[in-house]
């Protein structure tokens, strides 16, 4: 993982503090405001699935976008659907870097700042939103490193024709590795107990 985006566990925790009193406040802002139009984009939209992960995309960059404001911090918010998932990030703007403390030690300020989002989007549109918020890239970091484990272990499986157990992962990390052994032929699973919860790859 890249020195970039570690911080101290205190100011991590600090931070997350901060963003989560923030966008509390921030949800009711934005969500007034697009309750109306929210409920036009449900009855336009009928059962266009993509139409309604676009929509959550916007719900949640009005909501990233005050939020930035509100705090006085860079950043562009870009939008996107991935699968089933809306996709949003904060990237650098002209203006200036996107703040790496948004992301905080092992991606925990990120974490609470995407369940912030996804409470954003439900109160707008009345259903429970999957949305993968991601900061600076660093899921996308994350998620090429997690292929490179994935695919390691794939191979031992195929030379031994035993399973493999991983690291212990969030439920994000272990879909990126379900998805690239599924795509190998081979099999998985997830065990173990929150927050210790890890993927065992196994033969076909």
């Amino acid at each position: 993982m890249s020195e970039q985006f570690e911080t101290a566990p205190e100011q991590a925790e600090a931070e997350l503090v901060a963003v989560e009193s923030t966008g509390a406040d921030v949800v009711a802002e934005v969500t007034a405001g697009d309750e109306v139009a929210a409920e036009d984009g449900r009855s336009a939209s009928g059962g266009n699935r993509r139409s309604q992960l676009e929509r959550e995309g916007e719900v949640a960059a009005d909501f990233l976008e005050t939020l930035l404001d509100i705090t006085d911090l860079d950043g562009d918010i870009d939008l996107d659907v991935d699968g089933d998932r809306a996709a949003v990030a904060i990237v650098d703007s002209e203006e200036g870097r996107v703040p790496r403390r948004l992301v905080g030690t092992d991606g925990k300020v990120l974490d609470a700042l995407q369940e912030l989002t996804r409470l954003a989007v439900q109160s707008v549109t009345g259903e429970r939103s999957r949305l993968m918020l991601d900061v600076a890239g660093f899921r996308a970091e994350r998620r090429n490193v997690l292929v490179g484990i994935a695919r390691n272990a794939i191979a031992e499986v195929k030379e031994t024709g035993e399973k493999v157990d991983l690291e212990p992962m969030t439920a994000f990390e272990r879909k990126v590795v379900h998805d690239e052994v599924l795509g190998a032929g081979l099999n998985s699973e997830s065990s173990g107990v929150e927050p210790r919860r890890y993927v065992v790859v196994l033969p076909a």
